[in-house]
């Protein structure tokens, strides 16, 4: 099959969300879901509401059309940011539609705001003339907090802060990392990706595993509380060796998944098969649950 016939045979890409924003008035909007008790008296709402009020809305609430009628749509994601509109007495807000009405598919795959996007917007506030008393009234948090949000990749390299930009990371991981020297910061970026783990234990434990010619000031000790010498040097090669073994599993990930996956595949096809089934029943019984437990520990693990 020439390039030209592969380009035709692949089928199209279906968009996720209508090209433009759609502006709706909100007694066309209906909830999915009933908002909890109290939850108007929470901080989040508060927050929301506060945010909405000095800045407007920043993320637009996502809908869905209402298959059985055309003026109605099914609220998404944002049931908190329609509430606060209503109770600021707004009649219409400015939706995204999405071609998806599932809310589960959606809200598994929406990012949330991450601390590096964060960092960019309060940089971006500050830059254009927002005072910090006014950011600290969005967030809910006090000044310093916004002042620690505004230089938290002072000391961190771009290579890893692009690596975590979209990460839920909490901005004392960035305040660990920019101990390391730069080639440590992107080791220890795709540490936390490949383990998934982004709290500051995790961090915590990298930087007593680093090595002293790896950090930031390499004339400095490494002062680890309830730690000895003897231990960090211990943690120090028990997570280069675990590094290593990471690396070496990335390098055939790729393959093994795919052999695992056609394995599985050829093994659910001859369980599938009758006469094949009555044949290891009547010759080797104690076959069948073991291929049935591959095909069932396959499915559990590789499916994509």
């Amino acid at each position: 099959m020439t390039i030209e016939e592969t380009k035709i045979a692949l089928p199209a890409v279906s968009q996720g969300f209508e090209k433009r924003c759609l502006l709706v008035r909100l007694d066309q909007l209906l909830p999915r879901k009933s908002l909890p008790k109290g939850v108007k008296h929470s901080k989040k709402y508060r927050q929301i509401a506060t945010s909405i009020v000095e800045i407007g809305l920043v993320e637009p609430p996502v809908i869905a059309r209402d298959p059985g009628n055309s003026s109605l749509f099914f609220i998404l994601d944002g049931h908190l940011r329609i509430e606060v509109l209503r109770d600021l007495n707004q009649s219409e807000v400015e939706c995204l539609i999405s071609t998806d009405d599932e809310a589960f598919t959606y809200n598994k795959q929406v990012s949330r705001l991450a601390a590096v996007q964060e960092h960019a917007m309060i940089v971006k506030a500050l830059e254009q003339g927002v005072p910090e008393e006014r950011l600290a009234s969005i967030f809910a948090v006090n000044i310093e907090t916004i002042r620690r949000r505004k230089r938290m990749l002072n000391g961190v390299c771009i290579e890893a802060s692009e690596l975590l930009k979209d990460k839920n990371c909490p901005m004392a991981v960035f305040e660990v990392l920019r101990k390391m020297q730069a080639v440590r910061q992107i080791e220890a970026a795709e540490l936390m990706i490949n383990a998934n783990n982004y709290s500051t234990a995790y961090i915590g434990a990298i930087l007593a595993g680093t090595p002293q010619a790896q950090l930031a000031d390499p004339t400095k000790p490494k002062q680890l509380r309830g730690m000895t010498v003897e231990a960090i040097a211990r943690m120090e090669k028990e997570l280069a060796r675990l590094q290593q073994g990471m690396s070496s599993i990335q390098e055939s990930y790729g393959k093994d998944h795919l052999e695992l996956t056609v394995i599985k595949g050829y093994i659910k096809r001859l369980l599938g098969n009758a006469r094949v089934v009555s044949y290891l029943l009547a010759t080797r019984p104690e076959y069948v649950p073991e291929l049935q437990s591959v095909v069932d520990m396959a499915s559990s693990s590789t499916d994509i």
